[in-house]
């Protein structure tokens, strides 16, 4: 279902003349997307903002974060260790197969494979950054 979603808005979004807006609206449908795609695969163990205690870290402000040092937080010395820049290819490779990615690591594998998906959390992840 999540996959089949994806899809279909993966394709409202490429059709030429249709009623999206190919700049702001499509922007904050993806937004909006990945904040139900966000809910359904991180929100169990991360909440969006700081304001608000989760299991995991909190992922405002993520993206450029070095992986690791989120203060209040205690993880794994791999990834403490591990200097990795939060980025959008390091976010996508961590949904992807975190295990892989990062061995070592106390998080669960979610394991998010569709490329479609991680790229709409990324986005909501997006406009959870300062720098937005």
């Amino acid at each position: 279902m999540t996959t089949r979603l994806a899809a279909l808005l993966a394709l409202a979004l490429a059709l030429p003349g249709a009623a999206i807006a190919q700049s702001k609206t499509e922007a904050e449908i993806k937004v909006k997307a990945g904040a139900e795609f966000f809910d359904a695969n991180c929100h169990r163990c991360h909440s969006p903002t700081a304001d608000k205690a989760s299991y995991g870290p909190p992922l405002e402000n993520v993206l450029g974060r070095t992986a690791g040092t989120y203060e209040d937080y205690e993880y794994s010395e791999a990834l403490a260790g591990s200097g990795i820049v939060w980025t959008d290819a390091a976010l996508r490779a961590w949904m992807e197969d975190n295990d892989g990615f990062m061995p070592g690591t106390k998080m669960r594998h979610v394991g998010v494979e569709d490329r479609t998906v991680q790229e709409l959390i990324l986005a909501y992840l997006h406009s959870l950054s300062a720098a937005n």
